[in-house]
């Protein structure tokens, strides 16, 4: 529920951003009458995701044995994909996002083109809503479903809180360290995804396993256990890993790292001003 409720709170809350500057940019320029075109790209956004969500955990369930574990452990290995094209695009982008957005609404007001501001937000909205329908659909493979969907429900109604408060400036958020903070934590839960992607694709021979278990301390703590569901559902903790899982845990942050290291550092200024 934990990994859920951050995935929703993180990517809701990006969503929520992009559509306050779309607003917050209208209003200085008095031209709220383009709100609705707004309202209309975000609403039909959100009701894709949700249906796309529902499309690919419906798809999910319908396949059985060796074909059930190669969609879950391309599905985990998916999911880390993305996480991390989120997490280095941010790094990279996230200090011209928030003029970008302005430009281009000015530039559609001065078009007058409702439907270039529809699409402004359409994709943005379903981008973020896409992602995360991905992410949800893989944590549900190492958690119950309905607590998936708690945390998710949970996430999207702190969004919609902190919206509120935020564009009403009844508080201030620093955006900057909570992407940092939240990119942390997508870190650990990425490289759990690529480690449990390989380990399905252990179970039905796809990828060798080298060595079956390298070592198991379930005895000191039971991976089916309170903690080490919730572990494994934030750091991909195993209790009794293949060689090629832990291989693949290791390998992801030595990746990330010089992914890193090729993207120059910018002053992150993503957002949004809440006053």
């Amino acid at each position: 529920m934990i990994a859920s409720y951050i995935l929703s709170l993180r990517e809701g809350l990006e969503a929520a951003l992009i559509v306050g500057v779309l607003l917050g940019t209208l209003k200085k320029l008095d031209r709220t009458e383009y709100q609705f075109s707004i309202w209309l790209g975000t609403g039909l956004a959100v009701f894709l995701s949700v249906v796309f969500g529902i499309v690919l955990n419906v798809v999910g369930a319908s396949f059985e044995g060796r074909a059930e574990e190669i969609f879950e452990g391309s599905a985990m290995l998916l999911a880390a994909a993305i996480l991390t094209w989120v997490i280095l695009w941010m790094k990279n982008q996230s200090q011209i996002i928030n003029l970008k957005l302005k430009t281009d609404v000015q530039q559609a007001v001065i078009k007058e083109s409702k439907t270039a501001l529809f699409f402004l937000v359409f994709l943005s909205v379903i981008r973020e809503g896409i992602e995360l329908a991905i992410f949800l659909t893989a944590t549900s493979m190492d958690a119950e479903g309905v607590n998936i969907l708690l945390g998710a429900a949970l996430g999207l109604a702190s969004v919609i809180v902190l919206a509120i408060l935020l564009f009403k400036s009844l508080i201030r958020l620093n955006v900057v360290r909570f992407f940092q903070v939240t990119s942390i934590i997508l870190i650990l839960f990425a490289a759990g995804l690529t480690a449990h992607g390989v380990h399905e694709f252990n179970e039905i021979g796809i990828i060798p396993s080298v060595v079956e278990h390298l070592w198991d301390i379930n005895h000191i703590l039971d991976e089916k256990s309170t903690g080490g569901e919730l572990l494994k559902t934030l750091v991909g903790y195993n209790g009794n890993p293949s060689l090629t899982e832990v291989i693949a845990y290791v390998l992801y942050f030595v990746f990330l790292w010089i992914a890193s290291r090729y993207i120059p550092r910018k002053d992150q200024n993503l957002a949004v001003n809440s006053e």
